[in-house]
């Protein structure tokens, strides 16, 4: 039987919600949530109350917030687990983990580690110390752009621009702003760059040879490693569909459950070899060109869209659970997840319309739609456990927006999808 516990999800975002209905499906339970702000995915649920804090996603802010919450908890007598949604929120765990967990369970890796994993320049530089393929990459600084040495470039056109540093990247404004640019031509690239530059950011810029291909050529894996940095379970997915919304690109809309043990096998050398522990979200790309599956970055949290890992029947509530309340994850082996086609379940985060009409044709796509025939697919928000008509309604208004973000970017970014 399964000891008292106590879940707080930090965020209100989508990623919140599939962690909130994780834990209500294993456990039964109501989850508590500390954001900034009311995202209409966390809204009018009755399996995750959010508790609202101005400026809570940064310091000074966070940690006044969490000590007070230390000093609410800290005669509580069953185990308290933070997990975070969110790049910054897993960053401010990682930063203020020794503090936090005096009360907290605080299952992230030390900051040290983070810091450099949490930043691409620096997930590059472990990954090729370890043997992890990623594209070739030509990292540009803003000394580079004062004196234009970063146009020199060691590939062909086109060519992936992203900023290095993801956390600061979300305070940078200006029209034409992406999560990622696709740039064709060196006109374009001075373009690009004097605008970031020039609209306030001040870290580092990636540049890397473009990986060929649409949507399609992705991969996900999610893995859970445990306290005793033994990776636990390993999770993989094929996206079939992204958003196309500049915003939004790379946020994926339709993941069809996959299997590779040797790929498997590289993402649990990587992280037992890092000692890391926690949750763990990489995105990679097929490169027909050499056979090798490329490792664009790693996330240092369960992903956005990673509650397809829990409706494939791996519940991502429950290894927090088993391995820091009933501490009996240690004794469970290794599952590689995916591994029988028949009990494969398609995730969708837009309407089955959309997905139809947009994702590419190819065999993938067809086994997905044979999953869709049959009834073998989900959404991370709706959800019988939590129905209410106002909560059903703003999740359809919101998967109804999709058909006009499809039809205006769709053809504009169409195969230039990328992290």
């Amino acid at each position: 039987m399964d000891k008292d516990f106590t879940p707080i999800l930090l965020g209100s975002d989508m990623n919140v919600y599939g962690m909130a209905r994780s834990f209500n499906e294993a456990y039964g339970i109501k989850v508590k949530a500390i954001a900034e702000s009311q995202l209409a995915a966390t809204r009018y649920s009755k399996i995750v109350s959010v508790e609202l804090h101005a400026g809570f996603s940064e310091d000074p802010t966070f940690i006044e917030i969490m000590r007070a919450k230390m000093k609410a908890y800290r005669d509580h007598q069953e185990p308290v687990i933070l997990i975070a949604c969110g790049d910054g929120y897993a960053e401010l765990l990682s930063k203020h983990k020794d503090e936090l967990e005096k009360v907290f369970v605080v299952p992230y890796t030390d900051y040290d580690l983070l810091e450099k994993l949490i930043s691409k320049e620096g997930f590059y530089e472990i990954a090729g110390k370890h043997g992890l393929p990623y594209p070739k990459t030509k990292i540009v600084t803003m000394t580079d752009f004062q004196s234009g040495n970063y146009l020199n470039l060691p590939f062909s056109y086109p060519i992936e621009l992203k900023p290095e540093d993801p956390v600061s990247w979300l305070d940078v404004h200006f029209e034409g702003r992406k999560k990622a640019f696709t740039i064709h031509d060196e006109a374009e690239l001075k373009e690009i760059v004097g605008k970031i530059y020039g609209n306030g950011y001040k870290e580092d810029l990636i540049l890397q040879d473009f990986i060929p291909g649409d949507d399609s050529n992705m991969r996900v894996v999610n893995a859970y490693v445990d306290k005793e940095h033994h990776v636990k379970m390993m999770c993989m997915g094929h996206p079939l569909l992204e958003d196309p919304t500049p915003q939004s690109i790379g946020n994926y809309m339709a993941i069809l459950p996959d299997y590779n043990e040797k790929l498997y096998e590289e993402v649990e050398s990587f992280l037992e070899q890092l000692d890391y522990t926690g949750m763990a979200n990489f995105d990679i790309k097929y490169d027909v060109r050499d056979g090798q599956y490329k490792f664009f970055e790693i996330n240092l949290r369960q992903g956005r869209s990673s509650f397809y890992v829990t409706l494939n029947g791996y519940n991502l509530a429950k290894y927090y659970v088993d391995d820091y309340v009933n501490d009996s994850l240690k004794d469970k082996e290794t599952i590689f997840g995916n591994k029988l086609k028949s009990k494969h379940v398609l995730w969708l985060g837009v309407p089955e319309k959309i997905f139809l009409e947009y994702a590419a044709d190819n065999e993938a796509k067809k086994t997905a739609e044979e999953l869709i025939n049959e009834g073998r697919y989900g959404t991370t928000v709706f959800y019988d456990e939590d129905r209410s008509f106002k909560r059903w309604l703003l999740m359809k208004y919101m998967f109804h927006n999709y058909y006009g973000r499809y039809k205006k970017f769709y053809q504009v970014n169409k195969g230039q999808f990328f992290k």
